[in-house]
């Protein structure tokens, strides 16, 4: 299911790298998503395809071009991603986004432009969408996503999982999952993955992943 991963990242879209991964083409497809802010099924395909080229473009701009993420950042893009996730646009949309942002994050080298992608909350926000786990495939591509992220903490990007004010980021893992009432965990990304592989595999605690994580907690 995952095997699109790496062989992704690249294109084969026919065009030249030197059109396709530029800040100049970010641009133009910041102006396809502003111009399509709702998803219909007319443009569900653009849009899809326009987070894919925006992620190549991220993934490349963190090896060769600064600027992209400046962009990126600057005209607030994260949050396109977010609105079209909040639109319940059917399992296509959302299982393409979640791989996309699994792509994008496993393959970002530079914690400069990790600290990019996770500030503002987007990524917390998305961690605690109500998605669609009695769709296999949307809960496979969830998991991986966190596992992905998880393998990202490290002493400097704890702290954007973790909400200051109420000295914790506390996740809502909704109760249908292990068929009991809606749960609250603090501690932010593990105890959501935590809670996650527990709800659906009895011997999490065993999981050497999470317990590589607990000394950040």
């Amino acid at each position: 299911m995952f095997g699109r991963s790496r062989s992704w990242v690249g294109g084969g879209h026919g065009k030249s790298s030197r059109n396709i991964h530029s800040l100049d083409h970010l641009k133009y497809l910041y102006h396809v998503l502003t111009k399509n802010t709702t998803v219909t099924e007319q443009n569900r395909n653009l849009l899809v395809e326009t987070i894919r080229s925006i992620t190549e473009i991220l993934i490349w701009g963190d090896q060769n071009d600064s600027s992209v993420f400046d962009f990126f950042l600057e005209k607030n893009m994260f949050v396109f991603f977010l609105n079209i996730l909040r639109q319940k646009s059917g399992r296509y949309v959302c299982v393409q986004l979640l791989q996309t942002l699994n792509i994008l994050f496993e393959n970002i080298s530079h914690e400069t432009s990790l600290y990019y992608l996770l500030s503002n909350n987007y990524v917390n926000s998305i961690i605690v969408h109500k998605f669609d786990f009695s769709d296999e495939e949307i809960m496979a591509y969830y998991i991986s996503f966190l596992k992905t992220l998880s393998l990202k903490l490290n002493n400097h990007t704890v702290h954007f999982f973790y909400n200051e004010v109420s000295n914790c980021h506390v996740a809502h893992l909704r109760g249908e999952l292990a068929g009991q009432s809606p749960i609250f965990f603090p501690g932010g990304l593990l105890s959501v993955y935590k809670a996650l592989m527990c709800s659906l595999f009895p011997d999490f605690h065993s999981n050497t992943l999470a317990l590589a994580c607990l000394k950040f907690f």
